[in-house]
């Protein structure tokens, strides 16, 4: 059966860290069904970003969230158009190029053969850059954690939030030890614990559908000696209270997902519950940090 085209909106900017931020925002206001986002260089240095959806958008609304996000000028130059399905797709997973992070190498299948045998592969195929490691706030985080496993090895682990499940899949591949994931979304939980299968950390990778912490299984797995969360900076803010009673004394918390104008109360949150920042990494506008339990 014949692919059906995909609608695509797409704009173009002269700046490669303004369009990946805008990418992130993007990506940021859709749920994985509903679009697929990715920038590409051109040849005159100019970069592409492009909208696919199955189906139509609201052309109106798309150009308003495009404007809030990059700003009229580029948002008058919005075009529409259909592409076959089939073309955006493979174009898409041959851009993703494999991602270094520390110990760990994000990658899609077309690049299995790529990652050197010292390093810890993580296989993500995608159809949006959130999630994959491509997307600064996931990079950030793989580079914390690889920062926490040079010094300490956690015995329980949270992965709060999980998406792809890379973050659970990396840990697990890692530690050699159990990970709970978690997400909100169910089409997330089902595609994070399909991941772990295909990264050979099924075993170790369990996935639950939860909102926040108001499942069960943080009770009976935690408290958590290392927490996990690539989220936003309001729902961790919001989460500060909960995440602290569910973290071990002495226990970290990497956390991401925060435009680094946020990190400020985030901190405040965080500090006023007894945790402390140990450091702060910064990805294409996006911030990432890591946090210590004391006592």
């Amino acid at each position: 059966m014949q692919p059906s085209p995909t609608h695509r909106a797409s704009f173009s900017m002269g700046s490669e860290i303004a369009a990946r931020r805008i990418v992130d925002v993007l990506t940021e206001m859709f749920f994985e069904d509903d679009a697929a986002i990715a920038a590409f260089e051109q040849p005159n240095g100019q970069w592409d970003v492009a909208l696919h959806f199955a189906n139509a958008p609201d052309r109106a609304w798309l150009r308003e969230l495009v404007a809030t996000s990059a700003g009229n000028e580029i948002a008058d130059t919005l075009a529409f158009d259909t592409v076959e399905a089939r073309d955006w797709v493979k174009s898409s997973l041959e851009d993703l190029v494999p991602v270094p992070a520390g110990r760990f190498v994000v990658h899609g299948s077309h690049d299995r053969d790529r990652v050197a045998p010292n390093k810890l592969a993580i296989e993500i195929e995608a159809a949006l850059a959130f999630g994959t490691g491509h997307h600064g706030t996931t990079r950030g985080c793989l580079l914390l954690l690889d920062h926490v496993l040079k010094s300490t090895r956690p015995g329980r682990v949270l992965d709060l939030g999980t998406g792809t499940g890379v973050l659970g899949i990396a840990a697990a591949k890692a530690l050699h030890r159990a990970v709970l994931a978690s997400d909100i979304d169910p089409a997330s939980v089902k595609v994070a614990a399909e991941n772990a299968l295909l990264n050979e950390v099924g075993h170790h990778v369990r996935v639950i559908r939860a909102t926040g912490f108001a499942a069960a299984d943080f009770g009976r797995c935690g408290p958590f000696d290392l927490v996990l969360a690539n989220i936003l900076a309001n729902p961790l803010r919001q989460l500060a209270g909960p995440m602290t009673r569910h973290l071990a004394p002495g226990g970290r918390v990497i956390l991401s997902g925060l435009l680094t104008p946020q990190v400020p109360a985030v901190i405040a949150a965080y500090r006023a519950r007894g945790l402390v920042p140990l450091k702060h990494l910064r990805i294409e506008g996006w911030s990432s940090l890591l946090l210590r339990k004391m006592g």
